[in-house]
């Protein structure tokens, strides 16, 4: 029998320790180590049996003949996007998001799918009796799907069930942090268990060629809880991101050894489950007031799908000595810096005004080519002109004023070209790409230019 022992581990990010401590010294949190005892050899763990002498592996060369990974198809157009094309068959992927966000809704519907075309599936759920799961399948219509059910949190038990028949194609696990495996003696959620159960079902996903997903619960900053070695042992990471307040979801990739990072899926969620989206740029443009100031439209490229995006900005008098500045879907403190740069190689003054700047649709951006469609947005709020309509920006603006190509031109210009639009400020350097069709594209290699643009077209408005 297998010596125990005790270990300390952090619940944050995984790292042991040989003593209780009140602060990890690897993460910096307080409060997070737990004394777990665990059998010897799992984790590495005192008490591992000797190991036999190791064989002698072939090593091949870089040239040779190499088979593209073999994919199912969900059945779900963007869910196969996200993947790269399908599921692959032996892979992990881990999928995670806020609570009530969708997670279930999307895999049950993503198993009936694959289901329907004659592939088995088997679900997993480990926080849901069998009842309120086809309760679920009930109000999405799927009830006739031929899914394997079940409700169990013994990562032993699971392996028994699913080595008793052929593999599966697809098995999905919800969620990770609720199995639990004999090989330690630690509750269900902590670092040991949560790695030891990953590990067992990724090994068989991998020997048996079975598509295994993983749900992942999320911290309060976003981030999918538990160790972070989880996200290392998986083949893709997905994130299933959305705004209470709006019915749009985006699952997105952050990880993918088969495919593009950072590629998107859009879905609406309606009574009937969620539905795909094929024309995110027109449904998130769909209720745009053309004609206010503080409007302008990005566009956008989220993965290999360009997007276009509403950016909207209120400039308002203050009355406070350190005026606000509110920022949702953005980062914050690039907005600091777009108002540091129009202040400084611009001359326009917001030292005395609130700033208010939203994303539209509940969509978050991260990518820097915002900074020409903020900058525009901006200034066409402070001056109280509306810009034109049928006009898109993009760029990435320095510290110096400049304004900065940005990646894959030609896609935003042909999206903006699709949705009606014939007008478009870019950067200098993107010129080059050409513009499709009859779309007029103005390159701008300073902010200032834009700036006195805009000011000249306010002036003319003025004096008419």
């Amino acid at each position: 029998m297998a010596r125990r022992s005790t270990q300390f581990v952090c619940q944050s990010c995984g790292a042991v320790t040989a003593k209780w401590q009140g602060r990890c010294e690897s993460c910096g949190e307080w409060n997070s180590i737990v004394e777990e005892q665990t059998a010897g050899g799992v984790g590495g763990g005192p008490g591992k049996a000797p190991r036999s002498k190791g064989r002698v592996i072939p090593l091949v060369g870089l040239t040779g003949d190499t088979k593209e990974a073999p994919r199912i198809l969900s059945g779900l157009a963007e869910l196969d996007r996200v993947t790269g094309g399908g599921f692959v068959r032996g892979s992990a992927l881990l999928v995670g998001g806020d609570p009530g966000i969708g997670k279930s809704t999307l895999l049950i519907q993503a198993a009936s799918a694959l289901a329907n075309l004659g592939h088995k599936t088997v679900y997993i759920s480990g926080e849901e009796a069998v009842g309120q799961v086809r309760l679920r399948a009930e109000r999405l219509g799927l009830a006739a799907s031929p899914v394997a059910l079940a409700a169990e949190t013994s990562v032993e038990d699971i392996l028994a069930t699913l080595e008793a028949g052929p593999p599966p194609a697809l098995v999905i696990l919800d969620s990770i942090q609720t199995l639990w495996t004999e090989q330690a003696d630690s509750p269900p959620g902590t670092v040991t268990q949560v790695r030891a159960s990953a590990q067992a079902m990724v090994r068989y996903a991998k020997k048996h060629g079975t598509t295994l997903v993983l749900v992942g619960h999320v911290t309060k900053d976003g981030q999918i809880a538990g160790p972070r070695v989880v996200e290392h042992m998986v083949d893709a990471v997905l994130y299933f991101e959305g705004d209470g307040a709006h019915q749009y979801r985006i699952l997105r990739s952050v990880k993918n050894r088969f495919g593009a990072t950072d590629e998107i899926g859009v879905f609406e969620m309606t009574g009937k489950g969620l539905s795909e989206v094929a024309n995110p740029s027109a449904l998130f443009l769909g209720d745009r007031t053309s004609n206010a100031p503080g409007s302008a439209v990005f566009a956008g490229l989220e993965g290999s799908r360009p997007l276009l995006i509403e950016i909207q900005a209120l400039v308002a008098q203050s009355s406070l000595g350190t005026p606000r500045r509110a920022v949702i879907g953005w980062d914050n403190a690039r907005l600091s810096m777009i108002l540091a740069v129009l202040e400084a190689r611009c001359g326009v003054r917001f030292s005395q005004h609130d700033v208010y700047l939203n994303v539209a649709g509940g969509l978050k951006i991260a990518e820097p080519g915002a900074d020409l469609a903020v900058a525009a947005a901006l200034v066409s709020s402070l001056s109280g002109l509306a810009l034109p309509a049928n006009c898109v920006y993009f760029g990435e603006v320095s510290l110096s004023g400049a304004i900065r190509p940005v990646a894959q031109a030609q896609s935003r210009l042909k999206e903006a070209q699709k949705l009606g639009f014939d007008q478009a400020y870019c950067p200098d350097g993107n010129l080059k790409d050409g513009a499709s069709g009859g779309l007029r594209v103005t390159g701008l290699p300073e902010l200032g230019d834009f700036v006195a643009k805009l000011s000249a077209s306010a002036g003319a408005q003025k004096a008419s």
